[in-house]
């Protein structure tokens, strides 16, 4: 019997695995106990018996009080996603697939992806570097060619 593959994620109702990246050099894995899910009808176009299943995921993490995070993790995350979620509960919604199942695993990554982009340190500060000798004479000749072939383009007036 061949293994079926898993992804990063892991399966609905199992712990979180996020993947290893800029700011998290072994992952992190959060505790199913820390991540709560809801389900509801999706909203949409209807009919006759279409969406009367509860397909719709919203998946909450309370990222202050979580324990998968050091404190340095914790902050960085609670200001980087400060702004899109003020109370520190990181809310997902998916309702895109019409399986319960796919819509639990689509808010389960986009919540891995969301975190993984959130503890990434800040890119380092630019430099700044002034153009070289070379480079602002190229500039000024090319300046000088395109002023004198607009210049040509002036009216033709006859000899006198």
């Amino acid at each position: 019997m061949i293994p079926a593959k898993r992804t990063a994620v892991g399966r609905p109702g199992d712990d979180l695995a996020v993947r290893a990246g800029p700011g998290l050099p072994h992952g992190l894995v959060l505790p199913a106990t820390e991540l709560e899910e809801q389900f509801a009808r999706s909203s949409g176009p209807g009919g006759q018996k279409v969406n009367t299943s509860d397909t719709k995921v919203q998946l909450r993490y309370a990222v202050g009080e979580s324990t998968a995070l050091d404190d340095r993790q914790r902050a960085r995350a609670l200001v980087r996603l400060g702004d899109r979620f003020p109370d520190g509960v990181v809310l997902i919604i998916a309702s895109e697939h019409r399986s319960q199942h796919q819509n639990r695993v689509a808010a389960r990554q986009r919540l891995a992806s969301l975190l993984r982009e959130a503890l990434a340190p800040p890119p380092p500060a630019r430099r700044a570097t002034r153009p070289t000798r070379s480079s602002q004479r190229r500039r000024l000749q090319a300046k000088r060619i395109r002023s004198q072939t607009k210049a040509a383009r002036g009216r033709v007036r006859p000899d006198e």
